[in-house]
């Protein structure tokens, strides 16, 4: 089922946080790739934080489109960050192993 998908963020000094709400599927996931490809070709931030707390599903290529940033801002030198993650994705981030990758903070 496709879900509506909604995205803003806001810098706060050095830091980007990214807010996304709804799922992020294979029908959402590409227009999330090109919202975080100009946010970071765009620049202007030292650190990168995700709010999923309003995300209710993530599929392999939510997965991958994350895995993809997180390359993408190491390759840069910088941090990538999730927060306020849902219980869903909570669960999705720990059977993926996404949480040795990209660290939480709260």
């Amino acid at each position: 089922m496709e879900g509506i998908m909604g995205i803003f963020s806001e810098k706060i000094k050095d830091t980007v946080t990214v807010f996304i709400t709804g799922d992020i599927d294979e029908h959402t996931a590409p227009e999330l790739r090109e919202y975080f490809d100009k946010l970071i070709e765009r620049g202007g931030f030292r650190y990168m934080v995700i709010n999923m707390n309003e995300v209710d599903f993530m599929d392999s290529t939510g997965i991958g489109m994350l895995i993809g940033r997180y390359k993408k801002l190491k390759n840069l030198s910088i941090p990538l960050y999730v927060a306020e993650v849902s219980k869903q994705i909570d669960k999705i981030f720990k059977l993926s192993g996404l949480y040795d990758i990209i660290e939480m903070v709260r």
